[in-house]
């Protein structure tokens, strides 16, 4: 078969990279794809947005899958678009992407549906939001509606902090039109867990749960990321917490978008956070989450392809999907100054060195036949073990060769699933 990922981040780099195992995979292509992917897949230069250009592309390769990796897209339809034109698509349709595009939509479905989610009230004035503040009591969470590259969410420390949030979001628009609403919810406390599952429909079929860390420096200080390292499994975390979490959230989130004429059809992405109360939705994803991916994918033994076609084709009951029982951890090789301003264009070292792990390209570009720096988030470094320590130290062995200027990464990645 023919096969084209539209993408071009880590998430992207692991995805190509289970799809190349695949035997049924003839040609792999990826736009536009970045300086890892090119070694396992045709990089064609076309962006996420170009709907018309992919479907063209699509078309004339007589591609038999499109595979769609960002959130952007999928929330802007290119699913319906790729559709249209009678192409196989794993992905979905814009009106089930919204349970990720708008927040105040999902946090809506959640209430209706009795799902557990943090209290919230959601506002289209900033007066009315910054005076709601005086109910609550601090950290204040505060998220953009819409999609903002994984930095719409803000953790307010003090009540002067989050007015300036407000602001920034609401007045100046630091994310556009994506801040024409916010949300604003009750802080909730425990520990944070991902949970992705393969849904179509109503039929879901959870992965291995995986635990993100967003801060960019150690001890979950700094601001928020799009991620700076992940982990799977969670040895830490009762099954019975995964099991009350697919059950009481994932599975009833699948049947509510059916009974809201959205039925979903793709990666389902829950994270979660598990208070004293159980398990509680923190937000919903339209797609694989990334760098989650790059932990998760390495331990499937089922074939990527075979659960892409049942899920397009509504046929996903059907499949069995196996894991691996071995351990894997994901460390994060970012730019200095992420997630602000950060130079591009440096040269990386170390790559063909490496050993025992596998080295997801998040943020690079090839220039003059060498690698390049070209995002904030740049590697992800994933080794597997026989446990979380074993997978650990592989993982920063490796992150630990690979050299760029002002390299850096959180040294404290897992370190929560060894106490």
């Amino acid at each position: 078969m023919r096969v084209l990922v539209v993408g071009g981040g880590g998430r992207e780099h692991a995805i190509c990279w289970a799809l190349k195992k695949s035997p049924k995979v003839q040609e792999l292509y990826c736009a536009p794809g970045n300086g890892g992917i090119a070694s396992v897949a045709e990089c064609v230069p076309i962006g996420v947005h170009q709907f018309e250009e992919i479907g063209q592309f699509a078309l004339d390769k007589n591609i038999d899958l499109v595979v769609i990796g960002p959130d952007d897209p999928l929330a802007a339809g290119i699913v319906d678009h790729l559709e249209r034109k009678n192409l196989k698509v794993f992905g979905p349709r814009e009106n089930a992407a919204i349970i990720e595009g708008s927040k105040v939509f999902t946090k809506q479905l959640l209430k209706k549906y009795s799902i557990p989610t943090a209290a919230y009230e959601s506002f289209e004035q900033y007066d009315a939001a910054a005076a709601y503040l005086d109910q609550l009591k601090a950290p204040y969470v505060i998220k953009a509606d819409g999609l903002a590259a994984g930095k719409g969410v803000i953790i307010a420390q003090s009540k002067e902090e989050a007015e300036t949030a407000l602001r920034e979001i609401m007045v100046d628009k630091i994310f556009g039109e994506s801040g024409n609403q916010v949300v604003i919810e009750e802080f909730l406390t425990g520990q944070e867990m991902s949970i992705l599952a393969f849904v179509d429909g109503e039929t879901v079929k959870p992965m291995t749960p995986a635990q993100d860390h967003k801060p960019v420096f150690d001890g979950d200080k700094g601001p928020n990321t799009g991620g700076m390292g992940t982990y799977t499994p969670l040895p830490h975390i009762p099954q019975s917490i995964i099991d009350e979490a697919i059950e009481t959230i994932v599975k009833p989130t699948a049947k509510a978008m059916v009974s809201e004429g959205r039925p979903f059809r793709g990666v389902l992405f829950a994270g979660l956070m598990i208070t004293p109360d159980g398990p509680k939705t923190i937000e919903f994803n339209a797609r694989f989450g990334d760098p989650e991916t790059q932990v998760v994918l390495p331990r499937l033994q089922t074939d990527l392809l075979e659960i892409f076609l049942a899920t397009v084709e509504g046929r996903l009951e059907e499949i069995d999907i196996q894991w691996s029982d071995e351990a894997a951890v994901c460390v994060i090789l970012a730019s200095e100054g992420y997630p602000g301003s950060y130079p591009k264009g440096l040269p990386i070292e170390g790559l063909e060195s490496v050993q025992d792990a596998i080295v997801f390209h998040a943020g690079t570009a090839i220039k003059d036949g060498a690698v390049v720096t070209n995002g904030g988030r740049v590697l992800g470094v994933t080794a597997l073990g026989r446990d979380i320590a074993e997978a650990r130290s592989k993982a920063y062995a490796a992150a630990d060769g690979i050299h760029f200027a002002g390299k850096h990464n959180r040294t404290d990645i897992a370190k929560k699933a060894l106490v």
